[in-house]
């Protein structure tokens, strides 16, 4: 059989086709072990016990929502401050409260914030953050049968709160 230089044949095809699979397989690989070493895997203990929660929690949120306070988080370096306002603007007292950050990947950054109350009702703690993207989870009393939950992401940008 005669060939010309150039000619397209089995071959080509052949390292064509292991060229295009081999690339889509070794991304695949790639980010299969950058999300297993980035996540724990864990968003709740046991999936059974937080579906017997969820109808609660949520009526929880909205009673919470029909209140229409208004929270006000304040991070200055290291100084976090939180303080809720109801509708008119009049200071809801908080006689205790914490948070919990952490980034939204991973647990390896995870703290604990245990505020403590002034005077006037405003929750303060400390906590050093450094830049990125943070989960705030913070539980407040506020003397109702329910204590208040907020969680927010913040944005932590040359050591300012976004």
């Amino acid at each position: 059989m005669n060939r010309t230089e150039g000619e397209f044949t089995g071959r080509h095809m052949l390292a064509i086709m292991l060229a295009f699979f081999g690339v889509i397989i070794a991304v695949n690989v790639t980010m299969a072990v950058f999300a297993n070493s980035s996540w724990t895997g864990l968003v709740v203990k046991n999936s059974y016990v937080a579906s017997q929660q969820f109808n609660e929690k949520a009526a929880e949120e909205r009673a919470q929502a029909a209140l229409a306070y208004v929270p006000t988080l304040r991070i200055d370096g290291a100084a976090i401050s939180y303080a809720i306002a109801d509708r008119d603007g009049r200071r809801v007292p908080i006689a205790s409260a914490s948070a919990t950050l952490h980034r939204p990947v991973t647990t390896r950054q995870d703290t604990h914030v245990a505020f403590t109350i002034g005077n006037e009702g405003v929750a303060r703690g400390t906590e050093d953050l450094t830049d990125g993207v943070w989960i705030m989870e913070l539980t407040a009393d506020i003397g109702r049968e329910h204590p208040w939950r907020d969680m927010r992401r913040i944005v932590i940008r040359d050591g300012e709160f976004q």
